[in-house]
């Protein structure tokens, strides 16, 4: 049987540097590209060697209005990261103006959940 694992995941994003700074910060990722997106718009690429979070915009080179995507939960419901230090991350998406919410502390981990600037949801875990 095929083996496989979730190598990147595209996100819109209407600030794709902002949103790059913020999950370097609160995964210790690094950029690994950057430049134009294949169709318009620009898109970075934040992550380890192994996975990383593509991070597009179809407004940040061109400032034209451009719709921005789908609606919270339509169809994504959120994305989920692994952090070793739970309440260091959390101190990291305070910082950046953005609130955390829906703490839990339930096998196999403790959580909490914030939405982005964008809305997009994600659920960050410690398995530690």
């Amino acid at each position: 049987m095929p083996q496989g694992f979730l190598e990147h995941a595209n996100l819109t994003v209407s600030d794709p540097d902002r949103s790059a700074a913020l999950f370097i910060d609160l995964c210790g990722w690094h950029q690994r590209w950057r430049g134009p997106a294949q169709n318009g718009g620009w898109t970075i690429h934040v992550g380890s060697e192994r996975d990383y979070l593509a991070l597009f915009s179809p407004t940040a080179q061109t400032g034209e209005a451009q719709p921005l995507g789908f609606a919270k939960g339509a169809p994504l419901n959120h994305v989920g990261l692994v952090v070793d230090d739970l309440d260091a991350a959390e101190q990291v998406v305070v910082a950046a103006g953005l609130k955390p919410f829906s703490h839990m502390d339930y096998e196999p981990g403790r959580r909490f959940y914030f939405i982005d600037w964008d809305g997009i949801e994600f659920e960050v875990v410690s398995y530690t």
